[in-house]
Formats: C-alpha cells, sequence, structure tokens
C-alpha cells in the first residue's frame, strides 16, 4: 500500500518519520503527474510545494488553524493531504475543482483564486479570533511571491504590521514566478536573496562545519536550522525588506527541505505574533519536463504524456488569443502609438508576441490591475494608444478605473478581454460572465463581441482608431470555430448573418453566439416561423440600425454568454422602450449565479444555453404560450390550435 493511501487527513501526517515524509513527498509528486496530464491543470506550481504543504499539515492543526492559499492553484496537494485522493475528474463536472472549495472540505477556506487577497483574510480571521477568545488557534496564509506584486497585499502588511499581537503565519512561497517570472522591484529583491552569495557561503560552511561532527552534529545542524535561516539571512542584510514594516522575518528557507521548513514554522507558530516565513521553491520541482520548459514550467496544463510533457491535444484551428496576438504586432508595425499593458499574464493573454517584436512597447505591470488601468489612462493622456489584456474575470477588480481614471477623462485605452464568457474547468471566480453587465454602465464605453477570426481582427483595428473613449474587446477561451460571413451590413456596422421575408423573430447574437443563433433559426423556420439573424458587431452602444430592425418584427430575441441581469438584452429592451418600439424582448444568457466548473458544453446544457431549449422557448412565445408573448402581426403560426412545436 502506498503512504498516500493511509493518509485521510492531516493528522495522519503526525505518525511519519522523516524518511517516510519524504516517501510520501515523492508518491505525492507521482500521483500529480500522473493524474494531471489526464485531466489537465495547475502541475508545475503543485511539484514545487509538495515539501512545504507538507510541513504546513504537520506543524499547524487544519481546519481550527485554517490555511489560506494564495491563489488556489497551488493547493492540490492540500486537497490530497486533506482526503481528497481522487483526481481521476479533477476539474471535470462532478470532480473535485481546481481551487480550493468549501463545499469539498471543511480545510478550504477561501475559493477565490483571484491573487493577493490571503492577507486580507488572514487579517480579518486573526482579528476575529482575538477578538472572540480563540487566542489559541493561528491563521495560516500561503502567498506566492507573485501575489506580492499585487497593492492589496501591502494594504493588509501595513494592517496586520499595526497590531502585534496576533497568531498571523505568512508563508511566501518563492519561486520566482506567477505565470511567468515575477517582475518588478520586489522580485528583484527576492531574487538578490535567492542568489546571494554572503548568504549561501555562510549557509553552506555551517552545514559543513556540523557534517564534520557526524550524525549527532547533523541532528544539532537540523535542529537550529530555523533559527540559523533567521540569523543568517539578518547577517547577510536579506530582511530588510520587512524590517520597516515592524514584521518577524524567518528565512530564506530551502523549500524543498521539510525538516527545516518544520523548524522554521514551528519558530513561527510560538512567537506570538505576526510572522514572515521566507520559503524558496522550484516551479515543476521532481519532474524533468516541467523545469525544462522556459514559458512557464507547466503552470497550467492540458492532457499531456507523463513521460515526456508533450502535449496530447491537437487544435483543429487557432486560438482566440493567438489571433489577437498576431493581428496586434501587425498593428503595431504600422502604428507606432501602440502600447501594451497586462497583469502578470503576458503569455497567457498573447501579449508576449508584441513583446518579442517591441520589447520596449510592453509592460508587465505585475498581479495589479488597477494600477495597469490607470497607468493606462497615463500613457494615453501622454500620446500613446494602451491595449490593457487581461483575463475577463480580473477586469471586475479595476472597475473604479475604468471608470473614473478612464472614461471619465475621455482617454482613449483599449481593453482586451481574453477568456471571456463560461471559461469551463476553471470553476467560479474564473468564468468571464460579468463583464458585460459591468462596463456598459461606463459612460461613452463601446464594446464590441467578434463572432469569428475575421471579425476579431476587424474591430480590434476598429477599437484601437478611437482616441476619446474607453473601447473593449472580448472573446472567449479555447479556439476560433466557423466563420460566418454576412448576407449585409448596415450602415451603421450591423451584420445581418441570415435574413427571413416572415418578419416573425429577430435574434441578436453577441459574439461566438452567432452559432448558436443561426441554429435557432434554422430550427424556427422548420416550424414555419421566419427569423432573422444579426450580429451588432459592437454590442455597446445598441447600433440604430437593431432598433429599427426590432419594430419590424413580432419579438426580439438577445442570446449572449455573459450574465442576464443588466446584460446585453437588458440593454436593447431599454432601448427599444426609449425609442417607442413595442417589440417584447426575451433575454437569453446565463443566470446570476456562480457558475461551478466543468466543461463548457455541460455548463450551458445546464443553464439552458442550447439551440434546442432556446427554438423550443421561443417557439412558445411566437405560439403564446410562454412569456414575454409575440406580438400579432398576421404571421401565419396559430397561436389558439393547441399545436405543438417540433424543435
Amino acid at each position: 500500500m502506498r503512504l498516500l493511501d493511509t493518509i485521510r487527513g492531516p493528522r495522519d501526517l503526525d505518525a511519519l518519520t522523516d524518511e517516510q515524509v519524504e516517501d510520501l513527498a515523492r508518491e505525492i509528486r507521482e500521483v500529480l503527474v500522473a493524474d494531471v496530464s489526464k485531466t489537465g491543470g495547475h502541475l508545475g506550481p503543485n511539484l514545487g510545494v509538495v515539501e512545504l504543504t507538507l510541513a504546513i499539515h504537520r506543524v499547524f492543526d487544519s481546519p481550527r488553524d485554517p490555511i489560506i492559499f494564495d491563489t488556489g492553484h497551488q493547493s492540490y496537494v492540500h486537497k490530497l493531504l486533506t482526503g481528497r485522493t481522487d483526481f481521476s475528474t479533477l476539474r471535470q463536472t462532478g470532480g473535485l475543482a481546481g481551487y480550493p472549495q468549501r463545499s469539498e472540505s471543511e480545510h478550504d477556506v477561501v475559493e477565490s483564486s483571484h491573487a493577493s487577497s490571503s492577507l486580507s483574510w488572514a487579517d480579518g480571521i486573526s482579528k476575529a479570533f482575538e477578538m472572540t477568545g480563540q487566542g489559541d488557534r493561528h491563521v495560516v496564509a500561503v502567498v506566492g511571491d507573485g501575489a506580492l506584486t499585487g497593492g492589496m497585499t501591502w494594504e493588509a502588511l501595513n494592517n496586520i504590521s499595526d497590531d502585534n499581537t496576533r497568531n498571523l503565519v505568512v508563508v511566501v512561497n518563492d519561486n520566482g514566478r506567477s505565470y511567468a517570472p515575477t517582475i518588478g522591484g520586489m522580485a528583484r529583491f527576492l531574487n538578490s536573496v535567492r542568489t546571494k552569495q554572503t548568504y549561501r557561503s555562510l549557509h553552506l560552511k555551517s552545514r559543513r562545519a556540523f557534517d564534520r561532527l557526524g550524525s549527532p552534529g547533523r541532528a544539532i545542524y537540523r535542529g537550529v536550522r530555523g533559527g540559523l535561516h533567521g540569523f543568517l539571512s539578518r547577517f547577510s542584510g536579506n530582511e530588510a525588506l520587512y524590517s520597516n514594516l515592524d514584521i518577524k522575518y524567518i528565512g530564506p528557507i530551502d523549500g524543498h527541505d521539510e525538516r527545516a521548513l518544520e523548524e522554521a514554522l514551528r519558530q513561527a507558530k510560538d512567537y506570538g505574533a505576526p510572522v514572515i516565513v521566507h520559503a524558496i521553491t522550484e516551479k515543476g520541482r521532481g519532474y524533468e519536463p516541467a523545469r525544462r520548459d522556459a514559458a512557464d514550467q507547466f503552470h497550467a496544463v492540458g492532457q499531456i504524456d507523463p513521460e515526456t510533457g508533450e502535449s496530447l491535444e491537437t487544435a483543429s484551428a487557432p486560438s482566440w488569443t493567438s489571433v489577437f496576438a498576431d493581428e496586434l504586432v501587425s498593428l503595431a508595425e504600422r502604428d507606432e502609438r501602440l502600447v501594451g499593458i497586462t497583469a502578470a499574464m503576458l503569455r497567457p493573454t498573447g501579449l508576449h508576441r508584441m513583446a518579442e517584436r517591441f520589447p520596449n512597447r510592453v509592460f508587465d505591470v505585475g498581479i495589479a490591475e488597477q494600477h495597469a488601468v490607470t497607468s493606462a489612462a497615463g500613457l494615453a493622456f501622454g500620446g500613446l494608444h494602451p491595449v490593457v489584456a487581461v483575463y475577463a474575470t480580473f477586469i471586475n477588480r479595476a472597475f473604479d478605473q475604468v471608470l473614473m481614471d478612464v472614461a471619465l477623462h475621455r482617454a482613449g485605452v483599449t481593453f482586451v478581454l481574453d477568456r471571456a464568457g463560461v471559461t469551463g474547468p476553471d470553476g467560479p471566480s474564473h468564468h468571464g460572465v460579468w463583464d458585460l453587465s459591468i462596463l456598459q454602465v461606463v459612460p461613452g464605453i463601446r464594446i464590441a463581441a467578434p463572432r469569428d477570426s475575421v471579425r476579431l481582427a476587424e474591430e480590434l483595428a476598429e477599437a484601437v482608431r478611437v482616441g476619446d473613449a474607453p473601447t473593449v474587446l472580448r472573446f472567449p477561451k479555447g479556439t476560433v470555430g466557423t466563420e460566418y460571413d454576412a448576407v449585409r451590413r448596415t450602415h451603421d456596422g450591423v451584420d445581418v448573418l441570415s435574413e427571413s421575408e416572415r418578419r416573425d423573430v429577430l435574434i441578436v447574437t453577441v459574439g461566438p453566439m452567432a452559432g448558436i443563433g443561426l441554429e435557432v433559426a434554422r430550427r424556427l423556420e422548420a416550424q414555419g416561423i421566419g427569423a432573422t439573424v444579426v450580429d451588432p458587431r459592437w454590442v455597446v452602444p445598441v447600433p440604430e440600425s437593431v432598433v429599427s430592425l426590432a419594430g419590424e418584427y413580432r419579438i426580439v430575441v438577445s442570446i449572449e454568454d455573459g450574465i442576464r441581469v443588466g446584460g446585453i438584452g437588458t440593454r436593447i429592451r431599454q432601448d427599444l422602450r426609449e425609442a417607442g418600439v413595442d417589440t417584447a424582448v426575451t433575454e437569453i444568457g446565463l443566470p446570476d449565479e456562480f457558475l461551478d466548473h466543468g466543461s463548457r458544453g455541460d455548463i450551458l446544457e445546464r443553464v439552458g444555453l442550447t439551440p434546442q431549449h432556446i427554438a423550443r422557448d421561443v417557439t412558445a412565445m411566437v405560439l403564446g404560450s410562454k412569456l414575454p408573448h409575440a406580438r400579432n402581426a398576421g404571421v401565419d403560426v396559430p397561436s389558439d390550435t393547441g399545436a405543438q412545436p417540433r424543435v
């Protein structure tokens, strides 16, 4: 039997010998490689935190001592040690989540996987423990070094340092990378700690001195290792970063020396005040293909060959991200005003290609979306046109800056939102479903949603030509699908994708929902219901021709992959009323709920965002058996025969 099979919870670790802990670490890495290679997921980060997670669980008593992961993608080992060993359906419908999830285990505290928030959580929890007389409980926050580039981290540290009586341990998991190498002054400081010869020399000399004393000497060395690290760090100046914050600093510690980590963590636990433990780890540890991967050490992988690390997935078409990346480079070659900005996601958003071509015109600001947006406003004021590329879910973090720094000042900034809509396996915090509802309330904003690669290139070029307002270009995760040519284009740029002589249903699709809209139209035509499908291309503001066309039809159906509340359909309905058009509108989109992880197809099926479900509902509306009712306009579909639709 494997050692891992005997671990049902963290306290099962207590009886293990040092040698068994080493064996368990090896088994965990083997399980991670074997299972994640089949399902895809965050492999590299978790290979790097095996010993660190073991040490935390051996020293602290989860869930009584809450452990908070920042970000949650480094929690796979934590899941294994808390009894969740079935990784066969990781990130799939009904399987384990790729991030901490309260419904899975009492050991999971914070579900949100947006970085840099853990210290604020830890600050609040530790304050609550102190105020409610629970002074024997500890709070542990595991912070990736990339998270230290986020402003919330420093806001939290400022408050934590003002109250030094709480049992709070901050573990900095420092592997020099978030997705790509961590950037900024913080990264340069930590890199100097990692490589400082003074520290390495003192460390190695002290170890050799104890080794000369044989087994007893090595035992003494292990016993004082944590304190030795603290002493050496002070001697070599490594604690300078935190000294002004008045927080105890222990480190740097070898993040793969489990015994040294335990010693340091026990010191931190017994200190009786906030402590920072600095552990240096290696992303992809123990798996050579990950270590050799220069891009991101297998930060996130799809299905791979566990022996070679080679991808087993084949793409039949280019990805949305790659199409954007190539088009931006092409535009930048013709327009020297264009600059790129991202928040620690240079490669995931495709900006790395522009950075390779124009290294001085791309800025990675770290995990600091708010700074990215306001900095972009400044760049626009200085005569440039910034393109801010982030995941759609992360623009939520910078809404105030979009509103007050960009829009209020009429700054020409283009926001490119990757992974918009239902993204699938990464779960609630990564679905990009809020951007349409949130951003359309910004005065003067213009939002484009391309339906295919041709329109992506077209709309990106249009967006960067706008110099007096924010523009947004949103597209989903994955490969670009079928190209849908228009039968005609209206005077204000709306593409009519299919047109029926019978003016029954006007279907307005948002971006890649065009394919679903066309299939719905075909199903309606089979019922004798005439349906026309249009793609506004620019969905905010609502084009004038969409409003005028709506007046010719019995009912308008909007289809979007954002939440219905405050979505594009709502905007269309409001604009119709303002224009005096009384055509009914039904808004089809996502419910205002946190969608669980699973495949995109499974999620869309569950919420009814499929051609079959939509066509059935719309047919019922035309027949008058479901609200909103289509208005009567002499259409041949009877409303009083009780006929059942064929869908």
